[in-house]
Order: structure tokens, then sequence, then C-alpha cells
């Protein structure tokens, strides 16, 4: 009975989401306030919970995803994303042009929001794509799935963030294990499956053409590539470093301190506003006006959170987590393959990766105790199924379809395969590695 009221308030999130549009935060307030009364709990233990799972999700994740906002906002607004796509070009040629966008979408992907990312990137590809003559399908898909394997698998991105803030999985090793599952996973669903879609020569969206920056716009090519990829430096260096240092040392200490992930984005974010804004002749009071603009950006995606994270609450107290645990215990399901099958199942039905794989973390997460798999990998494969099948309830499919003016069936046949294997891809890739890493 315990289950089958975990699941009916699922399918009736999916319902107030999908059918009666009703906002996201209440939708999540609502099913957890019905699914905790159902389960037997008191009114005031369920407001309890909701309260406490609102306040524990928030609090381990605020920072590093408004600094995370902050970081792409002035990444975008310095040009740095397109001086690090023109680099990638002079650098491969124009005949390797879908490997430079495949390695920019990757490297601008880390430190952007999927949406700020596209929409900074799209009309570059337009652009390079009309003067050369090239179908922008065939061009564009490789940016496309770096970006969306950046935002699936990859933290500080919100979702698997929080998944791994749940999990209490450790930030570098996850990031870590991440990237080595997004190489292929990027090159199978970008490069691979982008190669076959020559035939779709239909014209892009010609309003969309990138007004071209001057070499003087931009900031460098040396400063664009450090400023984005800073963060990533200094958890990479404190997760490769940190073992061969003394317990106890103050370079260890200074070291972990600096892989921090709030550290990390805190540090970049002021190394960003000296380079990307006051270098480039940006006022402090402008710079703070783009760090203000850039976490209004992310407001809803905190009321989103809060909201899963009230119910993921709810299910822990109302004994539901519990109850998934003793009954996979004997399942033959594989836990990673059982968390990217709840998690792809949520995408199809809702179309927010978001909201998919943060509400799969609260099913999950009592399997890894009882199952001892690697919880780096469990939000990794989480990650993967939270892609599945982009489709007509997904907003990144209405933008590709857009941007590059396809038909309903041919952006299916395009982008949803594209997002298919990224997720795919991503859980082989999981369990690949788990062989290896247990």
């Amino acid at each position: 009975m315990t289950l089958l009221i975990a699941v009916l308030g699922i399918i009736t999130l999916v319902f107030l989401i999908t059918f009666v549009k009703l906002h996201t935060f209440l939708s999540f307030l609502l099913v957890s306030l019905a699914t905790g009364l159902l389960l037997g709990m008191a009114p005031a233990t369920v407001l309890e919970a909701i309260q406490k799972g609102i306040s524990s999700t928030l609090g381990s994740i605020l920072g590093i995803i408004a600094l995370g906002a902050m970081l792409g906002k002035l990444v975008a607004q310095s040009g740095a994303a397109q001086q690090i796509a023109t680099s990638m070009l002079i650098l491969v040629g124009i005949k390797n042009v879908r490997w430079a966008f495949l390695a920019t979408g990757f490297l601008v992907g880390l430190p952007l929001f999927y949406s700020v990312g596209f929409l900074l990137l799209a009309p570059l590809v337009i652009t390079v794509a009309s003067r050369y003559k090239l179908p922008a399908v065939y061009v564009g898909i490789p940016m496309l799935a770096s970006l969306s394997v950046t935002q699936g698998y990859l933290p500080p991105h919100p979702a698997p963030l929080a998944i791994l803030k749940q999990f209490n999985a450790d930030m570098g090793l996850t990031l870590f294990y991440g990237i080595i599952i997004a190489i292929p996973a990027v090159l199978i669903s970008g490069m691979l499956f982008g190669a076959t879609l020559k035939r779709y020569t239909t014209q892009p969206n010609q309003s969309f053409i990138a007004t071209e920056l001057t070499d003087d716009q931009m900031p460098s090519t040396g400063i664009s590539f450090l400023t984005v990829l800073l963060p990533i430096a200094l958890i990479g260096f404190s997760v490769i470093l940190s073992p061969f240092l003394p317990d106890g040392s103050i370079s260890k200490q200074v070291l972990v301190l600096a892989g921090d992930p709030v550290i990390s984005m805190l540090v970049s974010v002021l190394v960003a506003i000296v380079t990307l804004g006051i270098w480039r002749g940006k006022g402090m009071a402008k710079v703070t006006d783009l760090l203000t603009g850039s976490v209004n950006d992310v407001s809803m995606l905190f009321l989103v959170f809060s909201g899963a994270g009230a119910l993921k609450q709810v299910l822990m107290e109302g004994g539901v987590s519990e109850s998934i645990a003793n009954l996979m215990q004997d399942s033959s399901v594989h836990p990673y393959v059982l968390g990217w099958g709840v998690a792809a199942v949520i995408r199809v039905c809702v179309g927010s990766s978001t909201v998919s794989g943060i509400t799969t973390a609260g099913f999950i997460s009592p399997l890894l105790k009882s199952s001892g798999v690697d919880s780096n990998l469990m939000v990794l494969s989480i990650g993967a199924g939270s892609m599945m099948f982009s489709h007509v309830n997904d907003t990144g499919f209405w933008l590709f379809r857009e941007y590059f003016q396809l038909s309903m069936a041919d952006t299916l046949k395009t982008w949803s395969v594209m997002e298919t294997l990224v997720s795919i891809t991503g859980l082989a890739g999981v369990m690949a590695l788990s062989l290896i890493v247990g």
C-alpha cells in the first residue's frame, strides 16, 4: 500500500505539471502534502517534513547554483563563448567544423546552463553553416550533444548537483567519472549520429544569425579559456593532488579548500569579474547589475528544487524509501539500470530533466546503502536517464525546432533521437565504468 500511494503521487505530479499546467513548485507542494497524509503521517509531521526537505535541499546547492549563474552570465555577456568558438574553428579548420563545435559546446557547457549555452552557440552554428553552405543540423548536432551531456551528467549543473548532494557523493569523483563517460557519449550521439543528418538541408531561421564581434570586443583566447575552465581545474587539481600531500599540512588544507565546489566557483566568479568585466571596460556597478540579473535567471530553479526536496523528505519519513529498499533487495534489476529507468520514464512524462533527476533521487537514495553501489556512478546513471527522449513537452525541443526550422517529424528524428542516444550511451558508460571502479 505504501508503494502504491507513492506511485499514485508521482502520477498525480506528472498530471498536474503536464496536463493541468500547474506551476511545478505548487504541484510538488500539493503532492507532498497529499502523499504524506495518505501515508498516515500527522498533518504537523507532514508540514515539518516539507520544511525540512526544502531547507536541506536548498542549503546544499543554492550557493553553487547562484555562483554558476553569475559565472555563466559574465561568460555570455563578455563574448568569451564566441572567442572560444572562433579559436576552435581557426585551430581545426572549416573541414572539421563539427569537431570545433563539439569541443566548444563541451567547454562552454561546463559553466553555462543549457538554455544559455544554446542561445549563445546556436546562432554561431547557423552563421557558420550559412556562410559555408553547410547543413545547419549536421553542423549543430555535435554542439547540442555536448551541451546536453554537460547538463545531464556533470556537476555543478543544477540537477546532477542536487542528486550528488542527496547521495553525499564526491563532487570531484563524480565530475571525473562524468567526463570519462561524456566523451564516448558525445562522440556517438553528436559525431556519429550527426554524420547521418546531412540530408536535412532545411534553411535555418536567418533571423538568428549571430552578430559578429570584433577582436576588440571580445576577451583574449587565453583569458576566455582560463575563465571558463578555472572551476573544473581547481576541483580537478584537488582530487588528483591532495591524496599525495601529508594529512594536516597547510598545502593540503589549501588545496582541499580550493577544490570545494562553493570555493572553486567563488574564486572563478571573482576572477571573471576582473578578466571578463573590469578588464573589458565595465565598471563595478555594471558588473554587479549583470550578476544580479543572473540570479534572477535561476530563481525558478530554486523553487523547483525546493519542491522536489519537500517530496523527497515526505517519502523518506513516510516509509516509502524503506519499502523501496526492502523490495529491491531481491530484485534482479541492477540499481544503476533502475535509477536510469525511473528517471527516463519521468523525463518522458514531464519533459524536464531537472524534475526527473531530483524526483528519481528521492526514490533511489535508500538503495545506495542496501545495494552497496557507487554513489558517484548512481548520480551519473540518473543524470543519463533524465535526458531520455526529449519531445513536445520539453522546451529544448521547441528551441531546436524554431532555430533550425524543421518539421515536427524531422525534429523527432534528429533532436529527439540525439537526446535518446545521450541517455543510452550514458547508461552504457556507467555500466562499463562500474566494472572498473566497483
